[in-house]
């Protein structure tokens, strides 16, 4: 961390007396060395996370300064809005690296209040924010339901629980790659198949939900190459956690056969993507 700026911190009021929040630890996730690179190859508008901020702050307009933790916030991508406005915001990530780059971003002279934790053990009391955001924290989670769970258990009676996605279409090009890499990881690894446990979650908090509602809230254009797709997984988190060899290889098989099918890696595709949120509103703690 030398010549690091270190995330600031802060204590929650809300915490029970024994929780301690304190210095980054030496805890290494597979996220950490994504986090330089994460913005700039999974670039966001950005008019959609203002737009998302927005929505979630409508959604708790009826309690004075809500309280809102962002499990999983990652480089703040979505995170920023909410401290540049002043909002009583934490952000919470497994990955040190991410929070790192959350803090160093330009956030108007204000300093992110973030928590290096595993959103499966948090360290706060229950009962402590008004509003949890779960947004694109499902991908390769085997069992969703821990998650949801610890994020039930901090949250207020009469709080809301957000789902969020980035959403591309189903017959885009970045669809179509991950399905054939897919393809190529299972004839080598058969173990591997990709799994996202975003459904299993929003059924399980429909279930004790006592509303849930869906919404589109901003949809925009991007350009989409293979060669792009390929820099993007050769240094996934997910994808990083298997054998060099065999992603070596199905990265190969995969350059291969884009340049049967479309001729070069450069081919530019524009694909239309959307942010949808679910919002599980509950009437009791």
């Amino acid at each position: 961390m030398t010549g690091a700026a270190q995330p600031r911190i802060t204590q929650s009021q809300h915490a029970a007396p024994d929780d301690r929040i304190g210095e980054m630890s030496a805890v290494v996730s597979a996220y950490d060395a994504m986090a330089a690179g994460f913005e700039r190859q999974r670039p966001l508008p950005g008019w959609v996370a203002q737009s998302v901020c927005a929505a979630v702050l409508q959604a708790v307009a009826d309690i004075d300064r809500p309280r809102i933790l962002d499990i999983g916030a990652g480089t703040g991508r979505f995170g920023w809005p909410f401290v540049t406005s002043g909002d009583d915001y934490v952000g919470a990530d497994l990955s040190g690296g991410m929070l790192r780059t959350f803090a160093n971003r330009p956030l108007d002279g204000k300093h992110a209040s973030l928590v290096q934790a595993d959103g499966c053990a948090l360290p706060f009391a229950a009962a402590s924010f008004d509003a949890v955001l779960l947004i694109a924290v499902f991908g390769n989670l085997a069992d969703a339901c821990p998650l949801v769970d610890e994020a039930r258990r901090i949250l207020r009676p009469h709080g809301i629980v957000i789902v969020g996605r980035t959403a591309a279409p189903e017959d885009g090009i970045d669809e179509r790659l991950k399905q054939r890499l897919d393809r190529l990881l299972h004839q080598r690894m058969p173990q591997s198949r990709r799994r996202n446990g975003r459904e299993e979650a929003a059924s399980y908090l429909a279930a004790t939900a006592s509303s849930t509602t869906e919404q589109i809230i901003a949809s925009w254009t991007v350009e989409r190459s293979p060669r792009a797709f390929l820099e993007r997984h050769a240094g996934g988190a997910r994808f990083s956690r298997l054998p060099r060899p065999a992603r070596e290889d199905a990265l190969r098989a995969l350059g291969a056969w884009v340049q049967t099918e479309f001729g070069t890696l450069d081919a530019i595709f524009l694909e239309t993507h959307r942010f949808e949120m679910r919002m599980f509103r509950f009437a009791g703690g």
